[in-house]
């Protein structure tokens, strides 16, 4: 099956696996070779025949899309637990905006003090009343990719994609399905981006044969009290099967919660390792699956397993080598 599998965040229901292996491949490859390792590059990007790198996406995007209605995507909240926790994520986002040296910062600010007059708390709930935090977050630039006047559908997707993960069992089991299709015992690599980090770290914990490394770019794992605790399985604590995990983030980058989660996810498993106070710098777009891939602290860990591991099959194939 696949070397290395990806798994891709909110808002791309109306993309498929192909449209984004075409986006990622190049970018995890300038990644790998940013690290020193131009030939593993190559075999991820520009070669062909049975010498190229295995890389497939694990899609679930198409779960969110309304069945029926020709590709069109869910907007509503279905419960009131989903809406609850949407607004709790939104607040979340505001607060984290209002709070670093972001273009929106001061717009944030302004949302926030309409929603918590008497000051911001992170674990505090939002009063009965308030004006929602979900219109307040479509206020800032950073959530409208294609313009402010899609910004509230966007935020509104977006964070019904995450809540849905979060809340409805049968998404989950799906989404979770797809992901466990791609992953074998050839499997060297686990990357997973937004939700799609959350998506690969519970896959992670499904797996009952070793794992050399899991990669979360941008992840809210960190979330404690929208994400974290409502993650699977609880308590949540480090994949005992995974080998190496590395969590990167961008200090601009609002979805992730924080670059170092490992206080969070211990006591690690004998001979594990968990890399996680790396940050980047993803420059006017901090939450870009391509622009954590092509940086070398992205590169860096799957050149040294892919490396390894390389040497390993070639040394199967042919183990006598030269020697005649």
């Amino acid at each position: 099956m696949a070397t290395i599998v990806l798994v891709h965040g909110i808002a791309q229901e109306q993309l498929g696996a192909d449209c984004l292996e075409s986006r990622w491949l190049p970018a995890l490859a300038d990644g790998v070779r940013a690290a020193r390792y131009p030939d593993l590059a190559d075999l991820i990007w520009h070669a062909t025949g049975p010498g190229r790198i295995s890389i497939r996406m694990a899609f679930y995007g198409d779960l969110f899309l309304t069945p029926g209605t020709m590709g069109a995507d869910r907007v509503e909240l279905a419960s009131e637990a989903q809406r609850e926790l949407a607004e709790q994520l939104a607040a979340e986002w505001l607060g984290r905006a209002a709070g670093r040296d972001v273009p929106d910062q001061r717009t944030a600010a302004t949302q926030l003090s309409y929603l918590y007059p008497d000051g911001y708390d992170e674990q505090g709930a939002l009063r009965e009343g308030q004006r929602s935090a979900l219109n307040g977050l479509a206020k800032l630039r950073w959530f409208a990719p294609f313009g402010m006047a899609f910004a509230g559908r966007f935020v509104a997707t977006s964070l019904r994609q995450v809540t849905s993960y979060l809340t409805d069992a049968e998404i989950r089991q799906a989404v979770q399905q797809r992901v466990s299709a791609q992953l074998d015992a050839d499997t060297q690599v686990l990357i997973g981006h937004s939700l799609g980090s959350v998506v690969a770290y519970e896959a992670a914990h499904r797996l009952t044969r070793p794992l050399p490394l899991l990669i979360t770019l941008g992840s809210p794992l960190g979330l404690r009290s929208v994400v974290y605790d409502r993650i699977v399985p609880q308590p949540p604590g480090y994949p005992p099967q995974v080998h190496r995990w590395v969590n990167i983030a961008d200090r601009n980058d609002l979805v992730a919660a924080r670059p170092d989660l490992r206080q969070m996810f211990g006591p690690l498993p004998t001979g594990a390792v968990f890399d996680g106070g790396w940050t980047v710098h993803n420059g006017a777009k901090p939450h870009q699956a391509e622009f954590y891939l092509t940086k070398e602290q992205t590169g860096r860990p799957i050149g040294e397993v892919l490396d390894g591991h390389q040497l390993r099959h070639e040394a199967q194939v042919d183990p006598i080598g030269d020697a005649d």
